[in-house]
């Protein structure tokens, strides 16, 4: 057109112009056609599509190095996609699979952003909205929490229905999308503060046992020799003012307490005796019904009922019949002695799964209870309430369950009763 218009020859617009209009007609539909690509791309980006794929064959020749741009961006951005997702979910897993309990809460506000599935089984919390309604449950844990610095660790104490368990609470924060949170991790480490507890009494009993029976033996041994002295001089000695009766009766109370003395010490030794059960499957109605029998006669002589709740019948546990039988034993004992005094002395049998889906046998009473001091101590060795007692039952209990991968747990309330839990 500008050759054209230089040499005057005007008569060659007539052509010249119609073509230029085309020629801008197609360059604005091009134009519009590829910001139209260009906004469906957007628009595909902005809702995180990146399955859309455009056709590069069937698009024009001019389009086609766009088109094939788009598809190898959205694959770029479908491999990062994938990859997060893969990593989000792996993560997730592990987070289920481990048995610290994990808490995510927006430092502000309060809000829950994430717990795993181990923490709601250890709080038995099916949900959790905010931190502040963990309160309502466990206010002293709640109070712990929210105390607690990034960084810091405390060991907390979780009561329920079941008992009590001990909590080794720790802490960390981090930021992201200038908000503030704060991470929880909760571990259960009753079971290893009770094997070390139990660790301890055992080597301390062993000492102790040892001791006592390597200086009281002698001591008995010499107690009975004096004695049948004694008892061949009698003839010769006088006896007018009873000093022979005397040395005697002295000699006899060295003899029998001696002797009590050297059993007391046999008895703390069987703790240490026990190392490995032999387990075996065995059904909790068959154990019911054995404990029923042999401890009938008793109750029935103190006027006691004993209740069996046994919903279903073809719970199963790995367990030595003998040692679980007498853990059973000495907590029914317990139970009889607890409600000798009543009149509606009632003793319950029960048995069922918990949330994790273990077996427990449970054994309650509506006898006198106990307070929150006694609670405390009735599993350590020496401590008995009785006046007979030795206080080796419930300690050799304990054991027995621990031997089992087990635990056991009391529950008791003054003038409302006790209740032990044993958990396979």
């Amino acid at each position: 057109m500008a050759f054209v218009v230089m040499h005057a020859l005007f008569i060659y617009l007539v052509l010249i112009i119609p073509l230029i209009a085309y020629q801008l007609v197609e360059l604005y539909r091009f134009q519009l056609k590829a910001q139209e690509e260009l906004q469906q791309f957007i628009e595909s980006v902005h809702y995180r599509d990146f399955s859309r794929h455009f056709n590069v064959k069937q698009a024009p020749a001019d389009l086609q190095p766009l088109r094939e741009g788009f598809n190898e961006i959205n694959d770029a951005f479908k491999t990062i996609s994938k990859e997060k997702e893969i990593q989000y979910q792996y993560l997730q897993k592990i987070l289920e699979l481990v048995n610290t309990g994990i808490l995510s809460y927006e430092f502000e506000t309060g809000e829950v952003v994430w717990m795993n599935e181990s923490l709601k089984q250890m709080l038995e919390l099916p949900y959790l909205k905010s931190i502040q309604s963990l309160r309502k449950r466990y206010p002293e844990l709640c109070s712990e929490i929210m105390e607690l610095k990034p960084g810091e660790g405390k060991i907390s104490n979780v009561q329920q229905e079941k008992g009590k368990f001990k909590v080794l609470v720790s802490a960390t924060a981090f930021q992201t999308e200038g908000k503030k949170f704060k991470l929880i991790a909760f571990q259960n480490i009753s079971e290893a503060v009770d094997e070390t507890e139990s660790q301890a009494w055992k080597k301390l009993l062993s000492v102790m046992t040892h001791e006592i029976m390597n200086s009281v033996a002698p001591i008995s041994s010499l107690a009975s020799t004096l004695k049948k002295t004694l008892e061949k001089s009698k003839a010769q000695l006088n006896n007018e003012k009873g000093e022979v009766d005397d040395l005697d009766l002295g000699i006899e109370t060295i003899k029998k307490r001696s002797e009590s003395l050297l059993k007391f010490a046999e008895t703390y030794r069987n703790l240490n005796k026990i190392t490995k059960p032999d387990v075996k499957s065995v059904y909790v109605r068959d154990l019911f019904e054995n404990i029923y029998s042999l401890m009938q006669p008793s109750l029935e002589q103190k006027n006691i009922e004993m209740e069996i709740i046994l919903k279903d019948t073809q719970h199963i546990v790995e367990a030595d019949v003998t040692l679980i039988e007498q853990v059973l034993i000495n907590i029914v004992v317990n139970a009889i002695e607890a409600v000798k005094e009543k009149e509606d002395g009632r003793i319950v049998l029960s048995a069922g799964e918990n949330r994790q889906r273990k077996v427990f046998i449970k054994v309650s009473d509506n006898g006198a209870g106990m307070d929150e001091e006694i609670l405390e101590k009735i599993f350590i060795p020496f401590f008995s309430t009785k006046k007979n007692g030795s206080g080796i039952g419930l300690s050799l209990c304990k054991q027995i369950m621990m031997l089992h991968k087990g635990n056991i747990q009391v529950q008791s309330e003054p003038g409302k009763g006790t209740a032990f839990t044993l958990t396979f």
